[in-house]
């Protein structure tokens, strides 16, 4: 039943399977730096704002000015941009897995703080105040009050980064680092091979559909 209605996704099956494997390694390693750097700069950036507990505008100045601009530019575009580092760092590497997570996490970064910063800033103040007159440290209010606090937020906002970033992975796939988008665009669009490309679309469905419901879940059982 497969072969006959299904014919050139099981001639590609095994090409298919290593795209899957390509867009999970990147997924994984720079969706895991993304998160972890997104909540240290988003953490910085809102503590030292103005009136912030470690109040510093120049830093707070700084870390707003080079997300905009980030932001700002065009995945694609990005990636040109930083290609040459890449590519010196790499190498030969540069068109493949490795040679795309430095670009997804810097495209994929300034989403990310900007979710961080929202969630942080939702705290209710009198929990902040309320800490700092207990005299717990700058590090206790941080990791204590603001992150703990903003988890259910911060899930959210890590599932919807974590969607964005599936979508760049297929950009980045455009430079030769492969994965399930250059695999439906090859064969899928560039050859019509329907059967692939829709069983394809629904595989992209299904893992949407997984990181969003698991942000959801995470962010339902850590509300409070």
């Amino acid at each position: 039943m497969l072969n006959k209605y299904l014919p050139n996704f099981i001639n590609y099956l095994p090409e298919f399977k290593i795209s899957l494997i390509e867009t999970a390694q990147m997924m994984i390693i720079s969706g895991t730096l993304v998160i972890v750097l997104g909540i240290i700069i988003g953490v910085f950036l809102v503590v030292t704002k103005p009136g912030g507990i470690l109040e510093n505008k120049p830093v707070s100045k700084l870390l707003d000015v080079i997300t905009n601009l980030v932001w700002s530019i065009p995945f694609f575009i990005l990636y040109m941009l930083l290609y040459p580092l890449v590519s010196l760092l790499f190498g030969k590497q540069a068109i493949s897995v490795t040679g795309a997570i430095i670009p997804l996490v810097i495209g994929a970064i300034p989403f990310f703080v900007r979710q961080v910063e929202s969630s942080l800033l939702d705290v209710n103040p009198g929990l902040i105040e309320a800490a700092q007159s207990m005299g717990q440290s700058k590090v206790q209010i941080i990791t204590r009050v603001y992150l703990k606090e903003s988890i259910p937020r911060l899930a959210r906002g890590a599932s919807i980064t974590l969607v964005v970033l599936f979508g760049l992975t297929t950009i980045a796939g455009s430079f030769g680092t492969g994965g399930l988008g250059v695999f439906v665009k090859r064969y899928g669009y560039d050859r019509s091979m329907l059967d692939i490309l829709y069983i394809s679309v629904l595989v992209i469905i299904l893992i949407v559909s997984f990181i969003q419901g698991l942000g959801s879940y995470i962010a339902k059982k850590t509300t409070h």
